[in-house]
């Protein structure tokens, strides 16, 4: 991922990811569904321009997001959209948290991925 003058830009929209709260990279490492690695090899975007995954997130704080077909919420396995919902929402909350903590990167993800990638260590 190639920082410019700008910040991250997200490849999806074009305009900067300026705070760390809005990065669909990090909610994914906080998440389990990439490793430290994959944070500087992906491009960045804003959560809600990942709208798939975006929807899941379900907090007064964070707008709901709608997807129609294929992919939207409606159309997949009530007890799929109940987990997704529980991992996506706890994940947005601990990066709106980890955000004002100055802790390190190792320390981000949810208590659960930190204890899989350590037993797979």
């Amino acid at each position: 991922m190639a920082r410019c003058e700008r910040g991250y830009l997200c490849d999806v929209c074009g305009q900067e990811v300026a705070e760390l709260r809005d990065s669909d990279l990090y909610l994914s490492y906080i998440v389990g569904q990439i490793d430290s690695r994959s944070l500087l090899a992906r491009p960045e975007r804003h959560i809600r321009c990942n709208p798939v995954q975006a929807q899941f997130i379900v907090d007064d704080q964070f707008p709901a997001v709608v997807v129609t077909g294929s992919f939207a919420k409606s159309a997949l396995a009530p007890e799929y959209v109940t987990q997704q919902e529980d991992l996506m929402t706890r994940g947005w909350r601990r990066l709106q948290e980890v955000a004002g903590l100055g802790i390190s990167i190792s320390d981000y993800p949810l208590p659960e991925v930190k204890t899989r990638r350590q037993a797979t260590s």
